[in-house]
């Protein structure tokens, strides 16, 4: 599998099942994905949860906190 992007298993299962276009197997990745991410959306929304947003920190957060250690 020449792309990096996808795992190395996917790319060797895709071309035993006849799948030769290489071009379709980021496609077939971010199919993937968005299978298994929307069921759980589709259940919060349903819940009435709200949309979840983990912290991030930007670099100079980072910097200052290494500088504190």
């Amino acid at each position: 599998n020449p792309y990096p992007n996808v795992d190395a298993h996917s790319g060797v299962l895709l071309q035993y099942y006849g799948l030769t276009e290489a071009n379709y197997y980021t496609v077939l990745f971010g199919v993937s994905r968005a299978i298994g991410v929307l069921p759980q959306l589709i259940i919060d929304r349903a819940l009435g949860a709200p949309i979840e947003r983990p912290k991030s920190f930007s670099t100079d957060k980072w910097a200052e906190l290494v500088k504190k250690l």
